[in-house]
């Protein structure tokens, strides 16, 4: 009953869903990826916001729900008749009365979690702008392999027309070979010499504990401006930035209009911020998920971090990856052994695989194991001093979240910096 429920609910939002978007005409910037697609919507409403009226998706509402909830602007009902009537009634007033101020411009997240997500999303609302940030082992288990996480991905830049545009990461070859298969206007971005939009001249803002972010040079059509990024480190992170520039470029912004759009730009929750941690210790806090090259990705930017102290790593399970599951926790494991790390504390269900890479490729610094992310701070507590630089990570269901929250240094800031800290998740 509760199946037959959801696909009627399903229905009715895409019904109304198509009905206002073929009323309002919005221009729809859809993105998707493995990794970086909260961090790109992020980074491309910052700069269209600046020039049209526009809307996001609210929280992580990237799926067949959320995204019409995005469009007919309203948040779930949940398990209540007056909160979906309240939907309901909102979606029909954008029928039957005009609003103005509807956005001229929709920024939707598209989640895939297994095949045929984006083709429903793109049916519901089909994109004028499609975006896709990498492809990677993300939800193996449920696609299989990584070839058809990649045909997947595709599919929201392979159904727009030739007047619209297929924004793609050049720096990977899966998203780049999308650039043989689109009707739609190719704009790349990326570090690679062959993208438009480029990123060069990347360093730090600051040095050890007392690092304050990124900063670089948006090089585009022979032009470049510098462009800041506040609270995070990893070379990774701007790419959401690149492909907000790419998207203002393809929107018909200059390379300074799209400058000061970012300057509004603040990653998200959970995705390499730089927070202060108990006794003068840096934290960085990559909780909101993980997958292996986002791990990978991780481990090498707090490895490049010069520190007078030790370089700890708290990392938990990678879910949803099937088959190569023991082998990518291995992996990541080396990857610890090869970056300089000092404390390896592993934690979960393939906490032992984590260790057996490490150990195998070297790994001569403490090592401590936890089945669960509760608990894991207070052994750590006591150990950390000035100095020191904390890498959590974790997918969402290891709830690595929990261990940064006791290692701040003012944990009573933990609602404003961290991911999941609303009542449903601290109950559990």
């Amino acid at each position: 009953m509760k199946a037959i429920m959801k696909k009627l609910l399903q229905k009715i939002l895409a019904y109304y869903s198509k009905k206002i978007l073929l009323k309002y005409k919005p221009r729809v910037i859809g993105i998707t990826g493995s990794i970086g697609k909260t961090s790109t919507k992020e980074a491309v409403f910052a700069v269209v916001k600046t020039k049209f009226r526009a809307r996001q998706n609210i929280k992580n509402y990237n799926n067949e729900i959320g995204v019409p909830l995005t469009v007919i602007g309203a948040e779930t009902g949940g398990r209540s008749i007056g909160g979906w009537w309240r939907v309901w009634r909102q979606a029909i007033k954008l029928l039957t009365s005009t609003d103005d101020n509807y956005p001229e411009i929709l920024v939707l997240e598209m989640g895939a979690d297994k095949p045929g997500d984006i083709e429903y999303l793109v049916d519901v609302a089909s994109c004028d702008i499609g975006v896709v940030t990498k492809v990677a082992p993300a939800h193996v288990e449920f696609f299989g392999s990584i070839e058809e996480i990649a045909k997947e991905k595709k599919k929201i830049v392979t159904h727009i027309d030739k007047d619209g545009f297929a924004v793609l990461n050049f720096d990977d070859n899966r998203v780049k070979n999308m650039a043989k298969q689109v009707k739609a206007k190719v704009v790349s971005y990326g570090f690679a010499p062959e993208a438009a939009v480029r990123a060069i001249e990347l360093t730090s803002q600051g040095q050890g504990i007392n690092l304050s972010g990124l900063q670089f040079k948006l090089s585009y059509g022979g032009s470049s401006v510098p462009v800041s990024i506040p609270g995070v480190i990893g070379g990774h992170q701007i790419y959401a930035a690149l492909a907000a520039a790419a998207v203002g470029v393809c929107l018909g912004l200059n390379i300074l209009e799209i400058s000061d759009g970012l300057k509004n730009y603040q990653a998200p929750k959970g995705r390499m911020r730089l927070l202060p941690g108990i006794n003068g210790s840096l934290l960085v806090d990559d909780t909101y998920n993980s997958s292996p090259e986002a791990a990978k990705a991780a481990v090498e930017a707090v490895g490049k971090i010069e520190t007078v102290g030790s370089r700890v790593a708290v990392l938990g399970d990678m879910l949803e990856l099937g088959e190569i599951s023991n082998e990518e926790h291995q992996n990541l494991g080396r990857e610890i052994a090869v970056n300089g790390f000092d404390v390896l504390a592993a934690v979960g269900k393939y906490r032992q695989e984590i260790i057996k890479g490490a150990k195998a490729s070297g790994f001569g610094g403490l090592i401590l194991d936890f089945e669960q992310s509760d608990g894991v701070s207070e052994e750590l507590v006591h150990g950390l001093k000035s100095g020191d630089v904390v890498l959590v990570k974790g997918s969402q269901g290891s709830r690595m979240e929990k261990v940064v929250r006791g290692l701040l240094a003012d944990p009573s800031r933990a609602s404003e910096w961290l991911v999941r800290q609303d009542g449903k998740w601290l109950k559990n």
